[in-house]
């Protein structure tokens, strides 16, 4: 069997039924435009059940606020967000305790699929700093993709065979589609990146301000 990065069509169908309309930036207007029809806010506690491959989260668990970011690797507004926007985020309120941070896989082609089964092999304690290097490099590694994927899989010490391996699993794939599956059924996420604060949809790449104000009204919701 060949890998995902040799054969392009592999799950191609699987892939096709979710929305690509965050392939490009000019389907970002389109997108929030289609949010208006979406309710503001989701079923946290179906939200927060854990995906079938088990969710990656940053943060205490006991945080005040959950925050769940639904990303596609080759989504250029995903990468912007993790690049500038994340950073702050993390230092002032997942590093202090207030807010449990969620990211789930949503590829919206078969390279993003490649790019987020590389980061679940490389293990937990290495996924979110390979995810960071896959959203820092986009530009880069989806130019050639793999001989770069290559290099970050390598800097997360994983051997070419191991990262063949990985490409080849199908249980790593089908758990990252069904998570993207799920995430449109229940929670009409159709383009990227998406959040959920404490169940709230936040749509697209918003600015920390963004980010900070609604935080903070959920933090004070929950001190009663």
């Amino acid at each position: 069997m060949n890998t995902i990065l040799d054969r392009r069509t592999l799950i191609a169908s699987s892939l096709a039924g979710l929305a690509g309309v965050a392939l490009s930036t000019g389907g970002a207007a389109s997108a929030l435009a289609a949010e208006e029809d979406k309710p503001e806010r989701v079923n946290v506690k179906v939200l927060n059940k854990p995906v079938l491959l088990g969710d990656m989260v940053l943060g205490k668990e006991d945080a005040p606020v959950t925050i769940v970011e639904y990303a596609s690797a080759t989504c250029p507004h995903c990468a912007e967000f993790h690049e500038n926007t994340w950073p702050k985020l993390k230092k002032d309120y997942v590093d202090t305790g207030k807010v449990r941070f969620i990211f789930r896989e949503f590829p919206l082609d078969q390279l993003a699929l490649a790019a987020f089964m590389l980061a679940r092999c490389a293990g937990k304690d290495k996924y979110f700093p390979m995810l960071d290097l896959i959203m820092k490099n986009q530009r880069t590694w989806v130019k050639n993709p793999r001989e770069e994927l290559l290099k970050i899989a390598k800097l997360a010490g994983m051997t070419e065979e191991q990262f063949d391996a990985c490409l080849k699993n199908e249980k790593v794939a089908n758990g990252i589609i069904g998570t993207a599956k799920d995430a449109s059924r229940l929670f009409q996420v159709d383009s990227t990146p998406v959040f959920f604060i404490n169940g709230r949809r936040v749509v697209g790449n918003q600015d920390y301000e963004t980010f900070r104000k609604i935080i903070d009204e959920e933090l004070n919701k929950a001190k009663g």
